[in-house]
């Protein structure tokens, strides 16, 4: 029993090291990133508000290791995510909200659907908006190697939002990654696409003006194309070619037009009625995660518009969620 207890508090003095370790070299980087801040035009008065506050958060490493884009199968992370309990909750919403919303529709020729979709997938509705300190978040993920210069590209952006007083950084708590607001919105998408909508001099997108047309503009400049589908389930054929089965959202290769597909399609009817001139891909999104590499099951066929998703955020199974409840939304307003 003494030997046991000896091992116990062994492990906690080691865990306690560790913990210190990563303690003084987050505070030696902190003092490294201030410099490169001074650099890139982030004033002394903005750091000491910011930057000397931040703390390293050891749980953002652990979200960041297990995310469920990666482990989930496709129909359990599809299904949890166009419930009819998130459906219902949409439909409320956009009942209360409904002048705004449609008027953002028309004014960026982006789909209510769609825009309940992203907001019910990434906030539930605004209910689900994350608590971690976004400024510690990006400093932790910043000062951890493996995304070090995506993630202080996000952090610096944030400062020179909050330098410009474009954001309010006493407001900033969001998710474990440093996205924020009903749509979680990375820095530099804010930078690159939010909105003052209601013309009050900040953005805030936990309100729904500046929310809503910050979401739209951003689908609209990347591309979005209300007359194009976005994917269709289909039941492959054996003989395809394993060269035309993408299981990466890194980089959709391989694309044809939709007739050159056809022939490997079971299930084709329902793309008979569509322009076969469409560009397509095909995605096979578990054999990166199922044993039986050969798996064809699920497979979808997926357009341009299914990729405008992927760059919302670079997920196979989060653009097939969101495209999926966009669909079930359409049959519910």
């Amino acid at each position: 029993m003494n030997l046991i207890r000896y091992f116990f508090l062994i492990f906690l003095v080691n865990i306690s090291f560790a913990s210190s370790n990563i303690q003084v070299e987050f505070e030696q980087w902190k003092k490294k990133f201030e410099k490169q801040a001074l650099i890139n035009k982030i004033s002394k008065k903005t750091l000491d508000k910011t930057i000397i506050n931040v703390q390293y958060l050891a749980k953002v490493i652990e979200y960041d290791n297990f995310q469920p884009e990666v482990y989930e199968d496709t129909n359990t992370y599809i299904n949890k995510r166009s419930t009819n309990k998130k459906i219902d909750k949409g439909v409320d919403y956009f009942n209360d909200n409904k002048d705004l919303i449609i008027e953002v529709e028309k004014k960026f020729q982006i789909e209510k659907e769609l825009l309940l979709s992203l907001m019910g997938i990434e906030t539930n509705f605004g209910a689900q908006l994350g608590q971690m300190d976004t400024l510690s978040a990006l400093a932790t993920l910043s000062f951890d190697k493996r995304r070090s210069a995506f993630f202080t590209n996000e952090l610096l952006v944030l400062l020179k939002l909050i330098e410009e007083d474009k954001v309010d950084y006493k407001s900033l708590y969001g998710s474990w990654a440093g996205a924020f607001g009903f749509f979680q919105f990375m820095p530099s998408s804010i930078n690159s696409y939010a909105i003052d909508y209601d013309n009050n001099n900040t953005i805030d997108l936990k309100s729904p003006s500046d929310a809503f047309a910050s979401a739209a503009n951003y689908l609209n400049k990347l591309g979005w194309n209300s007359n194009q589908p976005c994917f269709y389930k289909i039941n492959l054929s054996e003989d395809i070619p394993k060269k035309f089965l993408n299981d990466s959202a890194n980089n959709i290769i391989n694309k044809k037009k939709l007739k050159f597909f056809m022939r490997y399609i079971k299930n084709n009817n329902d793309l008979a009625k569509i322009d076969q001139n469409f560009t397509a891909a095909i995605i096979t999104p578990d054999k990166s995660i199922i044993a039986n590499s050969e798996k064809l099951n699920p497979s979808y066929i997926v357009f341009s518009n299914y990729e405008i998703i992927l760059k919302w955020n670079r997920s196979l199974r989060f653009a097939l969620a969101v495209c999926t409840l966009k669909d079930k939304f359409e049959n519910e307003l």
